[in-house]
């Protein structure tokens, strides 16, 4: 009882703490963020790039058979599933603080070795040993955002925090499309596409070392006298009245208490396995519709007949909806219940790809396009708050990241399946497997998840 009333009366802190406090250290967690999304979208954006310098191979020449930009995409997300699922509890047990000073060294040195690797396989084996990095990373965001922020205002925190990492996605696809014709002091163009985005990754290392651990973590371990120190710093003299909580927790406690034991906060307790098995069904079906796009858009636009170069700019000009997509869809993340938001956004995604699978003429292509990051954005500023909100202090990192590794999981297997479908039956082929994977999403979330929205982490 002890250990849940200091929890509750730390959270309450959190949860009145002014924006001033809250804010700044949103975007030092989204900084370290926007590489972490940079590497994912270079995917996209170099893949045709690998092609044209003879790096990458079509059809029968890649590996395994199908093109080489399906391997690439899958030993990303392999990587991202091997981060996720075996190290996100390191998050729990060591602290989010710790995770964001490992994950962005580790991430700049594999992209470093990527872009001096010569042939497939070493550009692969560089991007799974990356992703396994990035991986760990993203869910720690989560987690940390999620108990920073208070139930009023959460939705909208990680809709700025998207807007803040998706802007990496506009300025790959530029750098990308600076870089394909060129070769600068000796080196391929797609090489310095990774060199810049590594570099940039490790002063960001040191920009966000100010960034204080999660008072709510050191809280749940029995850490009480740092978690108040923390909150105290953050209030800065500028505290709120929290919501009420009981008496006995309205001022720090001194002794830490026992912590709850092990089997108490698994993913797969009784009280959480309905959400755990909901939220991995959602994950499976939700990457194949998100990252289907975000991973292929250049090669689908190359598909209906566009040149490379084209088919970059392109997929560059759908690319500036990504960080102004999060910023629109912002004032909706408070005012809807959150899994009605998942479940509409992925019914939209459904019904553009199959629109977007249609269309052959550039302007067609970019309005459906930018349409369905709309809505995919929408999905993912919502789902990424949904999922670590609904899973306790002691096991948030552990249970998002076992759920949310299924994505990464699913998404390289359907690489393989996307490049498959492309060659034997073609665009339309792609977006009718992806949006049979968005409505599968939407039943899951949409018909299985519990309410969550203005509610405190305590209380959901």
């Amino acid at each position: 009882m002890q250990q849940i009333e200091a929890e509750r009366s730390v959270g309450a802190r959190l949860d009145a703490l002014p924006a001033r406090a809250v804010w700044p250290l949103v975007v030092l967690i989204s900084l370290g963020a926007f590489f972490e999304f940079y590497d994912l979208m270079m995917t996209a954006y170099i893949s045709p790039i690998l092609v044209r310098d003879g790096v990458f191979h079509l059809g029968a020449r890649g590996l395994f058979g199908l093109d080489d930009q399906a391997s690439f995409a899958a030993a990303t997300f392999l990587g991202l599933f091997v981060g996720t699922i075996a190290f996100a509890r390191i998050a729990d047990r060591f602290g989010r603080r710790a995770i964001f000073t490992f994950s962005l060294i580790w991430y700049t040195a594999a992209t470093l070795v990527m872009a001096a690797a010569n042939g497939p396989v070493g550009v692969d084996l560089a991007r799974f040993f990356a992703g396994v990095g990035v991986g760990v990373e993203l869910v720690t965001i989560d987690a940390y955002l999620a108990e920073l922020a208070g139930p009023g205002r959460r939705g909208r925190v990680f809709a700025v925090s998207q807007a803040i990492q998706f802007t990496a996605v506009p300025v790959v696809a530029f750098v990308s499309l600076a870089l394909a014709p060129r070769t600068v002091l000796g080196l391929a163009g797609w090489r310095w596409v990774a060199i810049l985005g590594a570099a940039a990754a490790l002063a960001v290392w040191f920009i966000r070392a100010r960034l204080p651990e999660s008072p709510r973590w050191l809280a749940a371990h029995g850490r009480l006298a740092e978690a108040w120190a923390i909150v105290e710093r953050l209030e800065g003299g500028h505290a709120r009245s929290p919501a009420p909580v009981s008496a006995t927790a309205s001022a720090p406690i001194a002794e830490a208490p026992k912590p709850a034991p092990a089997a108490a906060v698994s993913p797969f307790a009784p009280a959480w396995r309905g959400r755990t098995v909901m939220l991995t069904v959602f994950n499976l079906a939700q990457a194949i519709g998100y990252y289907g796009f975000a991973n292929w858009a250049p090669a689908l636009i190359a598909a209906r007949g566009h040149p490379i170069l084209k088919s970059l700019l392109y997929g560059a000009v759908i690319a500036i909806a990504w960080p102004l997509s999060s910023l629109a869809c912002a004032p909706l993340a408070d005012r809807l219940e959150r899994r009605r938001l998942i479940a509409l956004a992925c019914l939209a995604t459904a019904a553009l790809g199959l629109l977007f699978g249609v269309q052959t003429a550039p302007a067609a292509l970019i309005v459906f396009g930018v349409a369905i990051v709309f809505s995919n954005n929408l999905m993912s500023l919502a789902f990424h708050a949904y999922q670590a909100e609904v899973f306790p202090t002691l096991v948030r990192a552990r249970a998002a990241g076992f759920v949310y590794a299924w994505s990464r999981l699913s998404t390289a297997l359907s690489s393989f399946a996307i490049a498959a479908l492309l060659r034997a039956a073609g665009v339309g082929a792609v977006f009718a497997f992806i949006a049979l994977a968005m409505v599968t999403a939407a039943a899951a979330v949409g018909l299985f998840g519990p309410p969550a929205r203005g509610r405190a982490l305590e209380t959901i």
